[in-house]
């Protein structure tokens, strides 16, 4: 799966670009999407903290145990491909809008909306992606993929790495819902 998650993840965003740049007529005009109106209203605003963070925690922490959950079924490789390829699609059309909408700022925008929280999601859903990988082929390379009382250790050795996983899940989420909002409103007021 290695060699496959970088390949996945550029056609994903080459999608996402295309998707973006063929249907931006629908996809942008009068859609409310970054326009001039809504970056005014987030750059006035008051973000509740307390409450981004339960959002966002949820989204995030939800998303991370369905993956887990599909990764011991046959369709686990399938899914984190899959996976792959939406967050590879997500960032093509993203980044590609607020390039269509401002040019060099709005890909500086893009920047500042994932900072500081994708420095640690990034290597976080890498590892999360290797795990993934060895619960699907420690699961169904066996005979049968049927556990035996020595694979316990495996068991327990991945759910520590999985607790590990959701830990750097969670900081991320704090990062996101308390520095972010920062970093994007400060920019926004120099925009």
């Amino acid at each position: 799966m290695k060699r496959f998650v970088l390949p996945v993840f550029c056609a994903g965003l080459l999608a996402g670009l295309l998707i973006m740049n063929f249907g931006k007529s629908v996809l942008l005009d009068n859609t409310g999407f970054f326009d001039a109106y809504t970056l005014y209203r987030i750059r006035d605003m008051s973000v509740d903290q307390n409450a981004l963070f339960y959002f966002v925690f949820r989204k995030r922490i939800l998303g991370i145990v369905a993956m887990a959950v599909l990764s011991t079924t046959y369709l686990g490789l399938a899914a984190c491909l899959g996976g792959v390829f939406w967050y590879g699609m997500s960032a093509g059309a993203f980044v590609t809008a607020l390039a269509l909408r401002y040019g060099i700022k709005g890909i500086l925008l893009a920047v500042v909306c994932l900072l500081p929280q994708y420095l640690v999601y990034v290597p976080a859903l890498l590892f999360f992606l290797r795990w993934a990988e060895e619960v699907y082929r420690g699961i169904y390379s066996r005979s049968g993929g049927a556990f035996a009382a020595e694979d316990k250790s495996f068991l327990v050795k991945k759910s520590g790495q999985l607790i590990a996983v959701l830990s750097a899940f969670a900081i991320g989420c704090l990062m996101e819902a308390y520095i972010n909002p920062m970093l994007l409103v400060g920019y926004l007021k120099i925009f």
